[in-house]
């Protein structure tokens, strides 16, 4: 707990909380939909039945994944208005209109497409089913836009004035909503939701390489998403960079956190690992590299980076969680991008379906991408503290004047009810994952068929609901 009332902090508990739960489903969902349109693309190009059986297997848990982010979406908008009513008040004229256009744009076309898509395969033709598929993959991205730009904004605000009561105005939306920051999230954002995506597709299709190694459907889609690790994981590393220079020109006590310097440096050392220490002002334990830190930072080997001592103690952010999720997130990054570089390694060598540890490997990394997007999220949002809106407005001051006891109680409600509601949403994911993924066709090394029977345009497959599996 920090020195803020015992209210506020529960309120950011909850928030926290409730947040932590709705990010990994848009994170999968935005992935899953992008994934999703390439099959069926593929599959109307090519004809291969394979990719219309994963369109149809991926499909099943696309609509769970998706309803759940829904559900768990709609919490967090009450909590506005009930814990955070002050900052809703004063960020109302600039932050309500870019979520109602989250709405209006993306949620309605996500939903007015989403129906064709699952259930409308016998019933339009194939081009407006693809272009379904199209719509809400597109919608998934949109909607990530305008969340992006509202935390962007709040990172780095500017296009406002600021009114006689007090409340953020827009003055240039254009501003507002291509903030200095938000160019640089997005691309982040978008990267780290197609590896989370890309890795739960790999360890589905680890696991069922592990049973089956000549299964064309685990095979593929084992294939494609380490393509998509070896090639986005090294470009998402790229893109953090960038994304870290930005932070660092905008908000240095951050990156100062991040990087677990108290002190202003002049060609400032990478400190790998330590434990910062905010009552004693120092990194304790600290494993070091000289210079390095300004050479990433600066790309300058005597480049000046401050120290959180820069700034007053009730501005600075907490530094020993900010430096641990933001290496956290790091190291991940790198456990991908080395899987990546192994499969391609074992791809050269013919070997990639039948290297069983690096299956085994993939089923691991499973939850990696869900990790480090919450890792993330920790590291920028904590590392924001202690302002709501950066420089100009504080947590402390954002909050409801509500009493500790009645924030208590309804976090007490959410843990109860999420953790069921969501528990149990999960445990059905898991279970459509361990389901054989089924294809009407033979493998490309002379495996037998999975299943009888070919069909390779939509009259020729009996439509069924993805949620029940019955003919619809």
């Amino acid at each position: 707990m920090t020195d803020l009332p015992l209210a506020i902090d529960l309120a950011r508990w909850q928030f926290a909380f409730t947040v932590s739960f709705h990010i990994i489903f848009p994170a999968f969902s935005i992935g899953l939909a992008s994934f999703l349109a390439v099959l069926e693309g593929l599959w109307l190009y090519t004809k291969k039945p394979v990719y219309l059986a994963l369109f149809k297997y991926w499909l099943k848990i696309f609509a769970v994944a998706f309803g759940m982010g829904v559900v768990s979406g709609l919490v967090m908008s009450y909590q506005f208005g009930t814990n955070w009513s002050v900052f809703s008040d004063k960020t109302g004229p600039i932050l309500g209109p870019l979520m109602g256009y989250e709405v209006l744009s993306a949620f309605f076309l996500e939903a007015g497409f989403l129906g064709i898509m699952l259930f409308g395969m016998n019933r339009v033709g194939k081009g407006l089913h693809f272009a379904a598929t199209l719509m809400v993959a597109f919608g998934t991205f949109f909607s990530a836009f305008w969340i992006l730009s509202v935390n962007s904004w709040m990172q780095t605000p500017v296009g406002f004035a600021i009114n006689e009561v007090g409340q953020f105005i827009p003055v240039d939306w254009w501003e507002i909503v291509f903030n200095p920051s938000f160019p640089y999230r997005l691309v982040h954002m978008l990267l780290a939701a197609y590896l989370t995506t890309a890795f739960v597709v790999g360890a589905v299709g680890g696991w069922h390489l592990l049973k089956d190694k000549t299964n064309i459907s685990a095979r593929k889609m084992f294939s494609m998403a380490m393509w998509m690790a070896a090639i986005v994981a090294p470009v998402q590393i790229i893109a953090g960079d960038f994304h870290g220079l930005n932070t660092l020109e905008h908000q240095p006590a951050k990156v100062a956190a991040m990087e677990g310097h108290f002190e202003t440096h002049q060609g400032a050392p990478l400190i790998l690992f330590g434990w910062p220490d905010m009552e004693a002002e120092e990194t304790k334990y600290a494993i070091e590299i000289p210079k390095l830190g300004s050479m990433i930072l600066t790309h300058e080997w005597e480049g000046e980076l401050k120290g959180l001592k820069e700034w007053p103690r009730e501005e600075r952010p907490n530094a020993t969680i900010v430096f641990w999720s933001f290496r956290i997130m790091v190291g991940i990054g790198l456990l991908m991008m080395a899987l990546g570089a192994w499969s391609l390694w074992l791809r050269y060598r013919g070997r990639l379906y039948d290297a069983r540890f690096a299956h085994m490997s993939a089923i691991l990394m499973g939850p990696s991408g869900f990790v480090a997007v919450l890792a993330g999220w920790v590291t920028t949002e904590v590392g924001r503290q202690p302002y709501t809106v950066y420089g100009l407005l504080t947590t402390a001051d954002s909050a409801s004047p509500i009493a500790a006891p009645a924030v208590a109680t309804s976090l007490a409600i959410f843990a109860v009810v999420y953790f069921f509601v969501f528990g149990a949403g999960v445990f059905y994911l898991l279970r459509l994952m361990g389901k054989r993924p089924e294809t009407d066709e033979a493998g490309p090394e002379g495996g037998v068929p999975t299943r009888a029977g070919g069909a390779a345009a939509y009259g020729d497959i009996a439509e069924t609901s993805p949620l029940t599996g019955k003919e619809a």
